[in-house]
């Protein structure tokens, strides 16, 4: 079942990563963001298959790495925490090229009914060599998702500008009020 399946989303620079470090230091599965992922794996290789070179080719890759991270995570109970996943990178490929992915693929392969979205938050944003688009670029990405959950069926939660420890807390605590599995 897919209901145990967290999506953690938003804006780029908006902490995710960290909580998500913090979630697997307390015991719980945490699948990587599959861009980040793939970067360094098209990096090493020399590959053409990055968001500033060619973009669509870089999203039908994450779209192909989401669905095997979550094909791997059925085989663990409890609750797994993706960071970014499906939504995030079918929905951008529909933005880019007008392909219409984000509905079939995001009907059959669901994440849990909350997610939880880090908001933009410019006091942490920062770039480094995988993350190369300004806070700008990030925001307008914050904006998409935060528009595209909802007409998917999801309950958008926001995550607070607090410590990572004070973000799991909050995402457990919401997580403890529905009936689904804990680990």
């Amino acid at each position: 079942m897919q209901n145990r399946f967290v999506l953690i989303s938003g804006c780029s620079g908006g902490g995710k990563s960290t909580l998500l470090v913090e979630l697997r230091a307390r015991g719980y599965r945490v699948v990587e963001e599959p861009g980040r992922r793939i970067i360094a794996d098209e990096l090493a290789s020399g590959g053409k298959a990055l968001p500033w070179i060619d973009p669509a080719a870089f999203l039908r890759r994450a779209i192909e790495v989401a669905l095997g991270d979550m094909g791997l995570a059925k085989a663990h109970s409890g609750w797994v925490f993706f960071d970014r996943g499906l939504v995030d990178a079918a929905s951008a490929l529909q933005a880019l090229t007008g392909e219409p992915v984000l509905r079939p693929l995001c009907a059959t392969h669901r994440y849990h009914r909350r997610v939880f979205m880090a908001p933009p938050w410019p006091e942490i944003y920062v770039t480094d060599p995988e993350r190369r688009h300004d806070f700008e670029a990030a925001a307008a990405e914050h904006q998409r998702l935060i528009e595209t959950l909802p007409a998917l069926g999801y309950d958008v939660i926001s995550l607070p500008k607090t410590s990572p420890s004070a973000r799991a807390d909050f995402v457990l605590a919401t997580l403890a009020a529905d009936p689904s599995p804990a680990p």
